[in-house]
């Protein structure tokens, strides 16, 4: 996949003062993950996970699949957000990270299109009337990595961990 090669590339450049990656997924988990919740994950989203079973830049972090995560594994947060809180998403957002208030970035895996899905922002204290409610934040995953996770960085940070000033 040409998109999350060049986002892997561009994340390499991070010094690991600011980026932290885990291990590759070497088995069928993410398969396994998207039979148990009946959805198909976009295509630049296992890409990455599979490279890198999350992975965190400058406190921001993707969520990995694996219970070793100890609560901020995909499958966990997945069960949280929609059996055990009071304001359950929807069945077809995946959260993949939080903003650190009890927000999440999720995918919309009900918009999955050509091997796509759309980056919508979900506000748990919020009661969304419909899906249509929700913020869109990006049309893909690879899209919110540019703006999100690397461009926000790029704000404050050199590649090479230094302040910009």
């Amino acid at each position: 996949m040409q998109a999350g090669q060049s986002r892997l590339q561009q994340l390499y450049q991070f010094s690991p003062e600011l980026l932290e990656l885990g291990p590759p997924i070497l088995d069928n988990r993410l398969e396994d993950f998207e039979k148990t919740i009946g959805f198909m994950l976009p295509d630049d989203f296992k890409y990455l996970l599979k490279a890198h079973n999350g992975f965190s830049l400058n406190g921001i972090e993707v969520y990995g699949l694996d219970a070793a995560l100890r609560g901020s594994a995909l499958d966990q947060i997945y069960q949280i957000e929609h059996y055990e809180v009071a304001n359950a998403m929807p069945d077809a957002l995946l959260p993949f990270c939080a903003d650190g208030a009890g927000n999440h970035y999720c995918l919309d895996l009900s918009r999955y299109h050509n091997g796509r899905s759309p980056v919508v922002f979900w506000q748990h204290d919020c009661r969304y009337e419909s899906r249509d409610d929700l913020e869109t934040c990006q049309a893909s995953f690879c899209e919110w990595v540019d703006e999100v996770f690397i461009g926000w960085t790029l704000e404050e940070y050199n590649y090479d961990g230094s302040p910009k000033g």
